[in-house]
């Protein structure tokens, strides 16, 4: 029967190394930022909120508290003078027609740019590129007297062709990019099938570049719901104007009601709002779901 001994270590040996435990990384500091960042986005609209169920004596007394009723008296008054029903129509009007148009003006420039031979393509490119730097006050005078003379000023279409003309740059360039990403087996797989190229672009791009497409019809949606300088340049009728410009002369007529003007900004902050997280939701599903999968 044997018997084990511990051995202990001599007095001239060096001591072992004691592993360390790694340290847990704290996110406190990140956030304490993003709390704060989010209270500072989202601070202004609540106040905004507030102030649309209060009178003038409350908001002067303390604009930042919580109203004391939920009266609605100020949107249903905002909503009748300012005649906010006609105007965001047309507003839903110019946002669809904007989306629309700009995607299948893009798209089919991105796919002629990224999987077709185009003769000077890096032309077109540096072209794109330099007309959406260049700033659109340069083209007021000529485009407001070509419009005139075509009968397109107080003419939502009219308005429409201007937001798809300084939309279809950037849109087509940010397309691009998802394009180049989508493997061209895809694209000589259709064609060997037969397929024409506006079938490839309909039944093949589309699908494999909806995130891309997702992208371009939030940005063009909220930007032609919030577009003010085309808006009150080329359309003076009343009975035509986008939510932009006739929430302007509204806060203009009632600059001392302080409860309305807020009632009439949630009336285009609402579906701004709403437009994005509906879109947002299919950008993330969009994301998840790729060519190769």
């Amino acid at each position: 029967m044997s018997t084990s001994v511990a051995t202990r270590p001599s007095v001239g040996s060096p001591p072992r190394a004691v592993a360390k435990r790694p340290r847990r990384r704290t996110h406190f500091p990140a956030y304490i930022i993003l709390i704060a960042l989010a209270l500072f986005a989202i601070g202004p609209m609540i106040a905004v909120l507030f102030n649309a169920f209060k009178n003038n004596a409350e908001i002067g007394s303390n604009p930042l508290a919580p109203p004391t009723s939920l009266s609605l008296h100020n949107f249903s008054t905002a909503w009748t003078e300012g005649d906010f029903s006609e105007t965001m129509r047309n507003s839903a009007i110019l946002v669809i027609g904007s989306v629309i148009g700009t995607c299948i003006i893009a798209g089919l420039a991105a796919y002629a740019l990224s999987h077709l031979n185009v003769p000077g393509g890096n032309g077109v490119i540096a072209y794109l590129f330099l007309g959406s730097a260049m700033p659109v006050q340069l083209f007021v005078v000529p485009l407001f007297s070509l419009w005139t003379n075509l009968r397109l000023t107080d003419n939502l279409f009219g308005l429409m062709i201007i937001y798809w003309a300084t939309d279809a740059p950037f849109a087509t360039l940010l397309l691009r990019s998802f394009l180049m990403k989508v493997p061209k087996e895809f694209v000589e797989a259709a064609r060997i099938e037969g397929a024409s190229e506006l079938q490839i672009a309909r039944r093949v791009m589309v699908p494999l570049a909806w995130p891309g497409f997702m992208t371009v019809a939030l940005i063009v949606g909220l930007w032609a719901w919030n577009e003010f300088f085309w808006a009150i340049t080329f359309i003076h009728d009343p009975s035509k104007r986008p939510i932009s410009t006739s929430f302007m002369a509204f806060q203009d007529e009632n600059s001392t009601n302080w409860g309305l003007t807020s009632a009439a900004a949630l009336f285009m902050l609402i579906p701004v709002v709403l437009l994005f997280l509906s879109l947002q939701r299919r950008f993330v599903a969009g994301l998840t779901s790729g060519g190769l999968k």
